[in-house]
């Protein structure tokens, strides 16, 4: 692992600031800040608050990542995954969870609803060009190398 990288928060919330799981997880839990369950009918979606509120620095994002346990025993993940949140960014960080089982689900205040990681940015300097290399690939994409 890389050395730690001091990102200041607020956390408004009565839940404990996210923290690493184990020595090796690259992510960390990020809760619910609710305060009544939410019953997430089949297929719907909402915007879950966590009372977090970062200052990320520049050069960096916090990605918003699902929870591999919550997917695959209630079959609710995160859209837009993953969530880029901005180093210029300084609102909450919500999460849209959505349902995707054939059952209601429940958020439940507290609740361990998604997952966090702190990935460095490169930023891009675009070089105009009338022309790409060529590689082996090429243009094959979506499924070009077959099914297995």
């Amino acid at each position: 692992m890389s050395a730690a990288v001091s990102v200041k928060i607020i956390n408004q919330s009565n839940n404990p600031l996210p923290e690493y799981a184990t020595t090796g997880s690259s992510g960390m839990d990020i809760r619910a800040f609710i305060s009544t369950p939410v019953v997430l009918q089949p297929m719907e979606r909402t915007l879950v608050p966590t009372g977090l509120f970062a200052e990320i620095p520049y050069g960096y994002e916090i990605q918003v990542r699902p929870r591999s346990g919550l997917a695959i025993k209630q079959g609710i993940t995160c859209l837009n995954t993953p969530g880029t949140i901005d180093s210029d960014y300084r609102g909450e960080i919500r999460v849209i969870l959505i349902n995707l089982s054939n059952t209601p689900q429940i958020i439940h205040p507290g609740d361990r609803i998604a997952q966090i990681v702190l990935q460095k940015v490169d930023v891009i300097q675009w070089e105009s060009v009338e022309q790409i290399s060529v590689t082996s690939r090429n243009e094959g994409g979506f499924g070009h190398t077959g099914r297995n």
